[in-house]
């Protein structure tokens, strides 16, 4: 399993409408507007590299967003002080 979040840029007043659209995207498993120099973090998981490098694209090509920064989660994801392998 690959993990990774999504950082993204939108135009002005669209932040919650592309974290709505982006939602829907297949892999998505969490996408949240923010108030920061990001406008929308998302999280998503696939089963290999190449299927959430089309996730991403996928994200990429959702009208409103400007750009995207993709961060691979590189180890194990701690959760309410709990630690959960396999990440």
């Amino acid at each position: 399993m690959v993990e990774a979040f999504i950082l993204v840029q939108t135009e002005v007043g669209k932040a919650t409408p592309v974290a709505t659209l982006v939602a829907a995207v297949a892999g998505i498993t969490s996408a949240e507007a923010v108030v920061g120099p990001y406008d929308v973090i998302v999280r998503a998981a696939a089963e290999s590299a190449s299927t959430l490098a089309a996730i991403v694209r996928e994200v990429q090509q959702i009208a409103g967003i400007t750009r995207t920064l993709t961060c691979e989660v590189a180890g194990a994801t701690v959760r309410n002080g709990a630690e959960q392998a396999g990440r």
